[in-house]
C-alpha cells in the first residue's frame, strides 16, 4: 500500500469516527431536552394539582366563613329578642306590682 491510501484511510476514519462522535452529541442533547420537556411537565402537572387545591382550601374558608357570620347574625338576633323578653317581663311585673293591692306588704316583707 502507497503512502497516500493510508493517509487516506487514517483521514475517511478520523472523519467515520468524527461523524459518530457528533451523532452520539446529538442523541445525548436531544434525551437532554426531552428529559427536560417531560421535567416540565411534571412541574406543570404538580403546580396545577396545588392550584386546584389551594382554590378549593379557599372555597372552604370562605364557606367556613359565610356559616360563621350567619351564625353570629343569628345569635345577635336571638340576644335582642331575648333582651325584648327580658323588657315585656319586666313591664308585666312593674304593670302587676301597680296594680295588686297588697304589694306594697310584699315590698315590706324580706325575700
Amino acid at each position: 500500500m502507497s503512502t497516500l491510501a493510508v493517509i487516506l484511510i487514517i483521514v475517511a476514519a478520523l472523519i467515520v469516527i468524527a461523524l459518530v462522535a457528533a451523532a452520539v452529541r446529538r442523541r445525548a442533547s436531544e434525551r437532554e431536552l426531552e428529559d427536560r420537556r417531560l421535567e416540565a411537565t411534571v412541574h406543570r402537572d404538580e403546580a396545577s394539582s396545588r392550584r386546584l387545591s389551594a382554590e378549593q382550601e379557599a372555597a372552604t374558608a370562605e364557606e367556613q366563613a359565610a356559616r360563621a357570620r350567619r351564625e353570629a347574625a343569628e345569635a345577635e338576633q336571638r340576644a335582642r329578642a331575648a333582651a325584648d323578653e327580658r323588657q315585656a317581663a319586666e313591664a308585666h311585673e312593674e304593670h302587676a306590682e301597680s296594680l295588686d293591692p297588697d304589694a306594697e306588704q310584699r315590698s315590706d316583707r324580706p325575700a
